[in-house]
């Protein structure tokens, strides 16, 4: 997301320096703490300023103060009172989820998928679309008639709608709103971010669509019991997301996570990046599809073939899914090892073979993980429609337009 410059000047030159005045401490705490409150109430919630204490780690008092501005400015709602818990009874406290709407767009080569959210990560509308034109102008006009169909489908009160957030696979900087390198697009350094804004006159965050839907896991999913995880995709291709004691991992320039280009293999075939052995030139679709063609001696085009094939009980076919197996572990046992995350959530289009390779993902990770760091870890499978990577899109926009607003609630926030 694009960081949001709080002061500038002289000021911004100090703290630079490393000479911090005590205030901007001050700030930089609350903004972070506020923030971290917002998020504990919407992944966990309901909750009661007491639990909310505990699982933030704020003093009660701290607490107290943060919520405050947060209820006023109609981010947090009061329950009912909990009843039967011991001691003092204790008000729930809510997101309210129409406070705020974010649309959300997956963009695929030739294809858009789009929906409006709201604070929950409910889809109040969606859409499907091709389009024919994949130059930056031809998706803009794409993004344009999506949103202008998801408007109409969901009216949402136009000072409630904080943006659009984009996912999309390759290299995303979206520190700096560009599109460094999307090989599905064919594009290189596209300012994709000021396309988008100067044509839908909204705010507009873009993303590699793996981390948008590692979002969504964080906030709505599987990952919101976590502080930490990883989420691979495989399928087209191979993705990975890496959330680290509840922050998004995307490195110095976005491209943290290029799973698919972790080297499994030496001797194996050629990436499309040109390097050899790549995982993604192993366990792709049409890497599959290109494994049983030279075992089998003839031509396979699409990997639906190869699992029809496999589920007939044709050996090559099972063994090509065997293969892809193995190298998946492989790779999976090298992430465990560096990283040691509690969860692993398998997805993407690919996973809908996973009965043909996931024995043996299993037993090559079991075999290559490092002392307990397989057993550390729960690996889950879930298939995840398009729609959810769109939502995460939108919950990237969500978070970014949050948390610029929660931070300028800090100087209501009393000492």
């Amino acid at each position: 997301m694009p960081k949001m410059v709080r002061r500038a000047g002289s000021d911004a030159l100090t703290r630079r320096a490393g000479h911090e005045s005590a205030a901007d401490r001050s700030g930089s705490s609350r903004d972070h703490h506020i923030g971290a409150l917002f998020e504990a109430v919407l992944t966990r919630g309901p909750l009661s300023r007491r639990d909310a204490a505990r699982i933030t780690g704020l003093s009660a008092a701290s607490v107290t103060k943060l919520v405050r501005p947060m209820i006023e400015h109609g981010y947090l709602v009061e329950n009912t009172r909990e009843a039967g818990v011991p001691g003092r009874p204790q008000i729930p406290l809510q997101v309210d989820a129409a406070r705020h709407y974010a649309i959300g767009i997956k963009l695929m080569d030739g294809e858009i998928v789009g929906v409006v959210a709201d604070l929950h990560g409910e889809v109040q509308s969606s859409h499907r679309m091709r389009y024919p034109d994949t130059s930056p102008t031809g998706v803009a006009d794409a993004i344009e008639a999506m949103t202008a169909t998801l408007l109409e489908r969901s009216p949402v009160e136009r000072e409630r709608l904080l943006g659009i957030g984009i996912g999309l696979g390759g290299h995303i900087n979206g520190a700096a709103g560009v599109v460094v390198e999307s090989p599905f697009m064919d594009w290189h350094n596209v300012p994709l971010q000021d396309v988008i804004a100067q044509r839908m006159q909204l705010p507009v965050v873009i993303e590699n669509d793996v981390n948008t839907l590692a979002l969504a896991e964080q906030w709505f999913g599987a990952g919101s019991a976590f502080n930490s995880f990883a989420l691979v995709t495989i399928g087209a291709g191979v993705g990975c997301a890496l959330v680290l004691d509840g922050k998004l991992w995307r490195g110095v320039s976005g491209a943290a996570g290029e799973f698919g280009h972790m080297i499994v293999d030496s001797n194996g075939p050629v990436c499309h990046c040109g390097k050899r052995g790549c995982l993604e030139a192993v366990v792709s679709d049409s890497a599959i599809a290109a494994a049983m063609s030279h075992s089998a001696g003839r031509k396979i085009s699409k990997v639906s073939q190869v699992v029809a094939e496999a589920h007939a009980g044709d050996e090559d076919a099972q063994r090509a899914f065997t293969q892809a197996g193995v190298a998946l572990g492989r790779a999976i046992a090298a992430l465990l090892n560096l990283l040691n995350p509690p969860l692993l959530i398998l997805s993407g289009e690919g996973i809908a073979a996973s009965d043909l390779f996931i024995d043996a993902l299993h037993a090559e990770l079991k075999h290559d993980s490092f002392s307990s760091t397989a057993a550390d870890c729960r690996v889950i499978v879930r298939p995840l429609p398009d729609e959810v990577w769109a939502r995460g899109a939108a919950a990237t926009m969500l978070r970014h337009g949050v948390m610029h607003s929660l931070s300028r609630l800090t100087d209501q926030v009393s000492a």
